[in-house]
């Protein structure tokens, strides 16, 4: 299995919910590749603007909704 290409990490970003974005942001392994270079620059603003988009209680309920533990 080859690794996904840059393209596809960023259509990936863009595609997301801010739900599935905060999953993967709390519980990705440290070193995952949506976290490095460009591509972890891009993860981050995509998702602190999908959560100003929902507004802060959407948010909170999510974060509560996911947890800190898998």
């Amino acid at each position: 299995m080859t690794s996904p290409t840059k393209e596809e990490l960023i259509t990936w970003i863009d595609k997301a919910s801010y739900e599935q974005l905060l999953r993967r942001n709390r519980f990705a392994a440290a070193g995952n590749i949506y976290f490095q270079g460009e591509v972890g620059k891009h993860y981050m603003e995509v998702m602190f603007k999908k959560k100003e988009e929902i507004g802060p209680v959407a948010a909170t309920a999510i974060s509560k909704n996911i947890g800190w533990e898998r």
